[in-house]
């Protein structure tokens, strides 16, 4: 296995300084080649996924094609150098002229989950590519087929297939990745797996951007349409089995409208098909709702508490914040309802959780909607929706607390994939900083300082008097003689 990682960091390597080099419409043509190749070849891409082909196709590969057009369009502007020109700049630095450039940052590596294996990996290695990276992705298990079949993909595209290097799905060819010394990590996973991945890259100095674990919240105002809220649970609940980062799991109801909406949520249970939940999760799952149980809440729709709850959706309501349910990162269809009585008690609960990547506010007040999201601390937060408005390609993503750090997708997803460099030219002769200090330099600096940054304009002229002194003695002042300090 380590042999397989050095090979494919070695070989992503040599051919990352010719890929950095060769002009940005000519990567930008793999990209658009490989977006033609996905269109003609959805369907027997999207069977490389275990989930039906159909749904598939809606939530990985057309957002996936809407994101490689969206980098084909945008990287020029993101790799254009910026001059900063004159306007903003310190008089002191006249005559030197700066431009801001990105650069690519050189191998990548990229780790990936299971829930979304042709989206998320796909979107992050085309934005690498396009910034002139080199790849080495590190598959899940369970989406080593999609991988290989993106790989295929751009090969196929016209991509020098050293550019993407596939490791063994092992875990333990993570640790072997990151002693390669990778230029950047891109972590989707647990944040269990993001503290490991941060720990082993923190004594190698990687910079990392780490999309980890959700627990989202939804807050449904006394204003809101429950016919919505409630097709938009469930709709959570099912897309992905309930395998989805930014999917609900912790719903704030006004008391007001509280009962109803777990009315409506019992009656609509029995009508929806059983989604199986993992073995891992289902251990994790039982005892936080047997002591959420025993803490008050109800399961609703079923007696099934005390069982195994091999199947969901699983939906507690009368929850409170107490409750471990409430905090932990459950990767299976559950649902948490609690009861508030305004939108201050709702923000409180909230933030009692850890995690805190994406939200979602339902209210027929738009403006009311807009004032609590500012207040809400997530990453994404969506009013009357969920999940789907982070599809958008221009929407860059990522958490916070628990949740990781980082952008991925839209402008600034790519953007964390170069690096920044500043290039400064000094036109003219004048260069008094490279001259001796002379007396009275600083009477003339603090002059100087007064003058441009104090607040009082009658302060602000007397300095300017002192400075004018200041500036017309030194032309007649003898450099002041450096001493040397002995060690």
């Amino acid at each position: 296995m380590e042999t397989a990682v050095v090979a494919a960091f070695a070989a992503a390597r040599n051919a990352q300084r010719l890929w950095a080099h060769r002009p940005l419409p000519e990567r930008l043509t793999v990209l658009r080649r490989f977006r033609g190749l996905l269109a003609r070849q959805a369907v027997p891409l999207a069977a490389t996924v275990r989930r039906p082909v159909c749904e598939t196709l809606t939530a990985q590969l057309v957002p996936l094609a809407d994101a490689c057009r969206f980098i084909e369009r945008t990287a020029s502007a993101i790799l254009r150098p910026r001059p900063l020109g004159v306007a903003g700049r310190p008089p002191w630095l006249w005559g030197v002229r700066s431009e801001v450039r990105r650069e690519p940052l050189g191998v990548v590596l990229i780790l990936t989950p299971s829930n979304y294996p042709l989206f998320l990996p796909g979107v992050q290695v085309l934005q690498a590519l396009a910034m002139g990276n080199a790849v080495v992705l590190k598959p899940s298990p369970e989406g080593q087929s999609a991988a290989v079949a993106l790989a295929e993909l751009l090969t196929q595209a016209g991509l020098d297939p050293r550019l993407l290097g596939l490791l063994p799905v092992a875990v333990e060819s993570v640790g072997a990745a990151i002693q390669r010394h990778p230029d950047k990590i891109l972590l989707t996973g647990s944040a269990e797996s993001g503290r490991s991945v941060l720990r082993a890259a923190s004594s190698h100095l990687i910079p990392c951007t780490l999309e980890l674990s959700g627990n989202d919240a939804v807050f449904v105002r006394s204003d809101a349409s429950l016919e919505r809220v409630v097709e938009a649970l469930l709709f959570g609940l099912r897309l992905n089995d309930g395998a989805t980062c930014i999917a609900p799991r912790r719903v704030f109801a006004h008391r007001s409208v509280h009962a109803e909406l777990e009315s409506r949520l019992a009656t609509a249970l029995p009508s929806l098909a059983p989604i199986p939940i993992a073995e891992r999760q289902r251990e994790r799952l039982v005892p936080l709702v047997l002591a959420a149980r025993a803490r008050g809440a109800i399961l609703l729709g079923s007696d099934r508490v005390g069982e195994d709850l091999s199947s969901g959706p699983v939906i507690v309501s009368r929850a409170t914040v107490g409750m471990r349910l409430m905090q932990e990162d459950l990767f299976a269809p559950v649902l948490s309802l609690m009861a508030v009585e305004d939108d201050a008690e709702a923000l409180g609960a909230a933030a009692h959780c850890p995690y805190a990547l994406g939200a979602s506010i339902f209210t027929r007040d738009v403006a009311a909607g807009l004032d609590l999201a500012a207040r809400v601390s997530a990453g994404v937060v969506s009013l009357n929706d969920l999940i789907l408005p982070t599809a958008d390609p221009r929407v860059p993503f990522g958490g916070r607390g628990a949740s990781g750090f980082g952008l991925t997708r839209g402008r600034e997803g790519m953007e964390e994939l170069t690096r920044i460099k500043v290039v400064a030219v000094r036109r003219g002769r004048w260069m008094p900083h490279l001259e001796p200090a002379r007396e009275g330099d600083d009477e003339l600096f603090a002059a100087s300082l007064e003058w441009t940054h104090g607040t009082r304009l009658s302060l602000r002229w007397r300095a300017l008097l002192r400075l004018v002194r200041a500036a017309w003695r030194r032309r007649h002042q003898p450099f002041v003689r450096q001493e040397s300090i002995s060690p």
